[in-house]
């Protein structure tokens, strides 16, 4: 099984990249090595590459500069992915595309799942589900994984802002009228290659179940249940405590979401994703988030 990667260089890509190297054929590519915006460049690149899956954990994601740079956002976010599954398509091989929890409104107040209907709210929730779109257009096959509020240790995400916010100050705040499922890159990482197979009929791939792999179009995949950030920040404080970390702050204030005057772009409240549909292909619930979060403190912050 030959892999490609695209965003070795971010949070999620460089977790997949790990993970993979002793178990695939796998090459990774950042954003200096490939840069989708430049889509010439990536057509050039991968249509002299050979490979069975391509992953795409690169996106446009400053949720706030989309607004004000809208066409960049749709270039790499919407066209590029189509021209990503058209490669895909004429090698033969599977595209696995991730998006995001924005493409949804919400209004909601239930886990989404991926019957539900998509109605974005920003620029970048747009160009998103623009890119979910355009994939799927050009082939059944392929699968859009939507992922919300990863966090790993190849890149600072909240999780470390607040525990560093933390260690240098008594009092730290986050924003609690605002809800979603935190996701741990690693996790994502060992989920995967169940649905790796060739996108062509009859293509290989022993991992996994057989329903899982030959599954194509929309996926959703978070750590289990919801919170707020504040929920989430003062989780994170706990497990510091419990396990060695030195933090001067314990407690999290809360904020609320029209507080937040820096932010240009609309968010949605309430944006949390269901995975019932992978448990049902996989045979496999993901575990909770308090579990995951736990574990990554554990792994990559305590001394014990």
């Amino acid at each position: 099984m030959k892999i490609v990667i695209l965003g070795a260089g971010g949070r999620l890509g460089a977790a997949l990249l790990r993970d993979y190297r002793d178990k695939f054929e796998v090459a990774g590519f950042n954003h200096a090595q490939l840069e989708l915006a430049d889509v010439d460049g990536v057509r050039t690149k991968l249509r002299s590459t050979d490979f069975d899956v391509l992953i795409n954990a690169a996106a446009f994601t400053n949720v706030d500069l989309c607004e004000t740079q809208r066409d960049l956002a749709f270039l790499i976010n919407s066209e590029a992915p189509r021209v990503l599954a058209k490669i895909c398509q004429d090698k033969g091989a599977k595209l696995i595309h991730f998006s995001t929890d924005y493409v949804f409104d919400g209004v909601k107040r239930e886990p989404y799942t991926e019957s539900d209907s998509a109605n974005p709210i920003s620029i970048y929730g747009e160009s998103k589900r623009a890119g979910e779109e355009n994939i799927l257009a050009v082939g059944d096959r392929h699968l859009v994984v939507r992922v919300s509020w990863i966090f790993g240790p190849d890149r600072p995400s909240f999780i470390d802002a607040i525990i560093k916010r933390a260690q240098e100050n008594e009092q730290v705040d986050a924003v609690a009228d605002k809800f979603s499922a935190p996701t741990y890159a690693r996790d994502v990482a060992e989920m995967l290659p169940s649905f790796f197979a060739r996108a062509a009929v009859g293509g290989g791939g022993d991992s996994g179940h057989k329903a899982a792999r030959d599954y194509g179009g929309i996926l959703h995949f978070t750590n289990a249940g919801e919170c707020s950030w504040q929920e989430y920040a003062q989780w994170a404080l706990d497990c510091c405590q419990e396990l060695g970390v030195s933090v001067q702050a314990r407690t999290v204030s809360a904020l609320k979401l029209k507080d937040m005057k820096n932010w240009v772009a609309r968010r949605p409240v309430y944006s949390v994703l269901s995975s019932g549909n992978y448990a049902q292909l996989t045979g496999v619930s993901p575990r909770t988030w308090r579990e995951a979060v736990s574990d990554y403190i554990r792994r990559f912050y305590s001394k014990k």
